[in-house]
């Protein structure tokens, strides 16, 4: 009688404790459920067609026939006004120069040790910085006609941002990343508060090669202004 009732007891404390543990576990948080990635892109086309000004950094990794850029750093301002640096790689021959394009009008400092006034048209085959802020053109086009995924919350630069898995629109790009001839598959971070674009990954298609393009400093003031030239 006492093993019969020690057995009863026992069973009850473990279905207990089982049912004790069951609770525990059904009550640790899981998260908040992650916004659709395809409404926070839309989201934040909208908000970088507001952005006046910004800095950029452009990079590639890897491998991207298509590409003459490898690098480019500067301001921007959604006038078209840009000033910076960019690496090229012309026919295997790396280019460092420096830009400032004012008022549709390109000055490039590297070729021959001086500034030379070009049209803005003779950018647009390897890089054409003023169209990054454009609304019809810039990284705003390319979010509007994404679609994605949204797959974590991260930290990018100090920012909280949701990483989205997207599916970027060839043409598109294009008018960004000459040579884009499809669509590709990318990742965008988007801001978390204020619905940003805080960075751009993606690969050409036929490439192997990766680009990034960076954003900070929204809204900040960016001096452009057209350099003196050489030569009377």
């Amino acid at each position: 009688m006492r093993r019969t009732l020690l057995a009863a007891v026992l069973a009850t404390v473990l279905a207990t404790s089982a049912a004790c543990g069951g609770d525990d576990s059904a009550d640790t948080p899981s998260g908040p459920a992650l916004p659709d990635g395809t409404t926070l892109l839309t989201e934040s086309a909208a908000e970088m067609r507001k952005v006046t000004s910004a800095t950029f950094d452009i990079s590639t990794e890897g491998e991207i026939a298509s590409l003459p850029l490898k690098s480019a750093q500067g301001g921007i301002t959604s006038t078209g006004d840009a000033t910076g640096s960019a690496n090229l790689d012309q026919a295997g021959v790396p280019l460092e120069l420096k830009f400032v394009i004012k008022d549709d009008t390109l000055y490039i400092n590297g070729l021959t040790g001086g500034w030379q006034k070009l049209p803005l048209a003779a950018a647009a085959a390897v890089y054409d910085p003023s169209a990054i802020l454009d609304p019809d053109r810039g990284v705003a086009n390319v979010l509007s006609k994404a679609t994605g995924t949204t797959e974590a919350k991260e930290s990018v630069d100090g920012v909280e941002t949701y990483r989205v898995k997207a599916k970027l629109n060839g043409a598109a790009v294009a008018a960004l990343v000459p040579g884009v001839t499809a669509d590709v598959d990318g990742t965008v971070w988007v801001g978390a508060d204020r619905k940003l674009a805080h960075r751009i990954t993606f690969t050409p298609p036929g490439q192997t090669g990766t680009v990034t393009i960076a954003f900070a400093d929204f809204d900040e003031p960016v001096a452009v202004e057209p350099p003196a030239l050489n030569g009377p």
